[in-house]
């Protein structure tokens, strides 16, 4: 049997990789996989500490849900916090795609900032996921704490 530390390194890893697949896809399916490919080389660093961001808090946030399940605590409230966290620094790590969606439902006045502004929501982005990572990290320790 996978231990709970195991379990939530390979999940944290998968969630990477599909934010990574999701990614690749949905440019590729809007603008095209060239550029998908020129988005990613212009900001590699940005999506992949996103990315890495996103799949240590699914990791996190799965050891917390495993801790919470084995000590029997009803710490509930927890996991819909923390995933309300993940959600919200997921939302803001892909708001730039916006670019890509809305000249089609004519909003050329959001596209217009969402593209003067990629930058500084790729820095929202990650705030969010440091934000996220912290507050876990922070539950884990009281959980760990109290038991």
């Amino acid at each position: 049997m996978i231990n709970n530390i195991t379990k939530s390194a390979l999940y944290g890893t998968l969630a990477s990789a599909l934010l990574l697949g999701v990614y690749f896809a949905v440019l590729s399916l809007v603008s095209g996989w060239g550029f998908a490919q020129s988005q990613f080389t212009s900001f590699w660093y940005f999506i992949v500490s996103l990315a890495v961001g996103f799949g240590i808090q699914i990791g996190l946030y799965t050891h917390l849900r495993g801790l919470i399940k084995n000590g029997h605590h009803g710490e509930g409230k927890v996991l819909g916090v923390t995933g309300t966290t993940s959600t919200a620094a997921m939302i803001s790590c892909c708001t730039h795609y916006l670019v890509n969606l809305l000249p089609i439902l004519g909003v050329a006045g959001v596209v217009t900032f969402v593209t003067q502004y990629q930058v500084e929501l790729f820095w929202v982005g990650l705030l969010f996921n440091i934000g996220g990572i912290v507050y876990i990290g922070s539950r884990i320790a009281k959980f760990q704490q109290n038991t």
